[in-house]
């Protein structure tokens, strides 16, 4: 058994008695860890409408396809 386990094996039998079994919620840390995970998507957003903003693309017409159009040679 290593020592983490052998932690939590003496820790978890004492937070059995304090937990309400009907009523289970995140609590803090998860609020922390859902509103870092809200930030860095917010970040991840702003930084990809910026950098789409700097795209100008125009597309250059194919040489292979003008030369193939028998329409066109007519």
């Amino acid at each position: 058994m290593s020592a983490t386990q052998a932690a939590l094996a003496q820790v978890l039998p004492l937070a059995g008695d304090t937990f309400d079994k009907n009523k289970v919620t995140p609590g803090l840390l998860g609020f922390i860890v859902f509103a870092a995970l809200a930030l860095g998507v917010w970040g991840l957003m702003k930084s990809m409408n910026r950098h789409m903003g700097r795209v100008d693309f125009q597309e250059a017409p194919d040489p292979a396809a003008g030369a193939a159009d028998p329409t066109t040679s007519a």
